[in-house]
């Protein structure tokens, strides 16, 4: 039978912060267990170390986590639960917090980073836990469970909404993220007949990008032929050629393009640079869909007019609505889109520090297939990693619905 229990209304007790909340529920899937008889006697330890940057280029995300867990500590309400906010600037600094706190069933937040996260994976035999941020899929195994928003589940739900008749282009920045996406979609195109024709990169500080998107759109080509039907025409008198030439002269090209659909694996303020670069060189959004990733759901890009219709993978605002209202209230300042990923991880941790006793039974837990319902909708942990169940939504009006 499937059970379904919040995390929190379990317990009545109140949680705290050193330094200086909507809850989420579990649905139990799947009663396979992995026992470990080693982890049996060791008892969770309800200090949670939150390991968190205070390098200048990361500070802006390291201190919205913080505040965000705060707000979390608030809904939580559990006061045997402490989380105790250490900072580090650098790599011996992580070491030492590491080699310092990682007694046996120590649970840990953090680090932020990939290659922070290379450097304390070696601590997994001291028998602790930790939920890192890293996006290194590889390195989720062992203690590490990685929290991130994965581009495998935007490409999963794109390729899973398409259907049989798209053709699909992509367009990708020649960065880490956009290679990554080139390298890897080929893999998802596969869940459905829809055909992939075009992968197309430009450079990151967008300087080659008006001639990407003539190249894409074959704006040239198209130009020239609607300058060489409006010559025909031209020389000719009757009334449907006049007709037909005054309408041609409207137009900016001729010609259908061979895609329907147009993936723009990029987000930050070049989506608002690039996107009205499109219908511009005559990529007309009224005839192709352009579907952005996760990196799309920035109110800032709800109001842009060459993005209304426009589609992209994620969860309702609804779900995250009060978190950001009591954010604002509090810190006088937008939460970045990150920052509900520490608040569903404290919120996890809360029902494994209420509801188990040592750490055979949390790790049967995180291995059995469980689904959880946080502020960035339904997830289930699979091998050590994150795994989002997101809907398609459509930017229309300065919001990002649902498609019906």
């Amino acid at each position: 039978m499937e059970t379904v229990n919040k995390f929190v209304e379990n317990n009545n007790k109140k949680a705290n912060i050193e330094e200086l909340p909507k809850k989420t529920t579990i649905e139990n899937t799947n009663n396979e267990t992995n026992s470990d008889s080693n982890l049996a006697n060791i008892d969770i330890i309800n200090v949670i170390e939150v390991v968190l940057p205070s390098k200048n280029e990361n500070n802006y995300i390291a201190d919205s986590f913080v505040n965000s867990l705060e707000i979390a500590v608030y809904d939580l309400q559990n006061e045997s639960l402490n989380f105790n906010v250490r900072r580090y600037s650098s790599d011996e600094e992580l070491n030492k917090i590491f080699s310092e706190n990682s007694k046996s069933g120590k649970i840990f937040i953090g680090p932020l980073t990939s290659s922070d996260t290379e450097i304390i994976k070696k601590y997994c035999n001291k028998n602790i836990l930790i939920f890192s941020f890293a996006s290194d899929r590889s390195l989720g195994k062992d203690c590490v469970f990685l929290f991130n928003f994965f581009i495998e589940d935007d490409l999963n739900a794109i390729f899973t909404y398409l259907n049989e008749k798209s053709k699909i282009a992509l367009l990708y920045p020649n960065n880490k993220y956009g290679n990554y996406v080139n390298s890897i979609i080929d893999n998802y195109s596969k869940i459905n007949e829809s055909t992939l024709i075009y992968k197309i990169p430009y450079n990151e500080d967008l300087s080659d990008i008006r001639e990407i998107i003539k190249q894409l759109g074959k704006y040239d080509f198209r130009k020239k032929e609607l300058e060489r039907q409006i010559s025909l025409l031209e020389s000719k008198k009757d009334e449907v050629s006049l007709a037909s030439l005054k309408k041609l002269k409207r137009f900016e090209t001729i010609g259908e393009l061979d895609f329907t659909h147009l993936i723009i694996s990029d987000g930050n303020i070049r989506i608002l640079e690039l996107a009205p670069l499109l219908p511009f060189y005559d990529i007309d959004p009224n005839r192709i869909k352009f579907i952005g990733t996760g990196l799309w759901d920035e109110k800032s890009f709800f109001d842009e007019p060459s993005l209304q219709g426009a589609i992209f993978p994620g969860t309702e605002f609804n779900k995250r609505k009060e978190f950001e209202k009591k954010y604002m209230d509090l810190f006088l300042l937008p939460p970045p889109r990150t920052s509900t990923i520490i608040y569903d991880v404290s919120s996890l941790i809360n029902y494994l520090t209420v509801n188990y006793e040592n750490f055979n039974q949390i790790n049967v837990f995180l291995n059995n297939n469980n689904k959880f319902v946080g502020l960035d909708g339904r997830f289930s942990i699979e091998n050590n990693l994150i795994k989002r169940e997101l809907s398609i939504l459509k930017i229309q009006d300065g919001k990002a619905e649902p498609t019906m």
